[in-house]
């Protein structure tokens, strides 16, 4: 679990960042759940965007995809989903 403080930190990291994934009206599947699990763990913060004609909320995707994905949910704001994931082998960001 990320405290408040690190959440603030991993916000401030991942607000020049932009959307690598999005997800549609196709939804989550097996296979972008996969993409995301390999992009996170040599990215470590990582932007999702939800698109308009997807019809599950953002802040319910976050949360399937976050624990899908064995990864911290940091934050959903309008249709975008941040979600962190401290990597094994391409450490980069130290947090507080």
């Amino acid at each position: 679990m990320l405290t408040g403080k690190q959440k603030r930190y991993l916000r401030s990291q991942a607000h020049h960042l932009d959307a690598i994934f999005q997800i549609g009206k196709g939804g989550l599947n097996e296979q972008l759940v996969r993409h995301i699990g390999e992009a996170i763990e040599t990215r470590e913060l990582l932007k999702v965007s939800v698109l308009n004609n997807c019809t599950e909320e953002p802040k319910e995707l976050g949360a399937e995809l976050a624990s899908a994905a064995e990864a911290e949910l940091v934050q959903v704001i309008g249709r975008t989903i941040i979600l962190y994931k401290e990597s094994r082998e391409h450490k980069q960001i130290e947090l507080p």
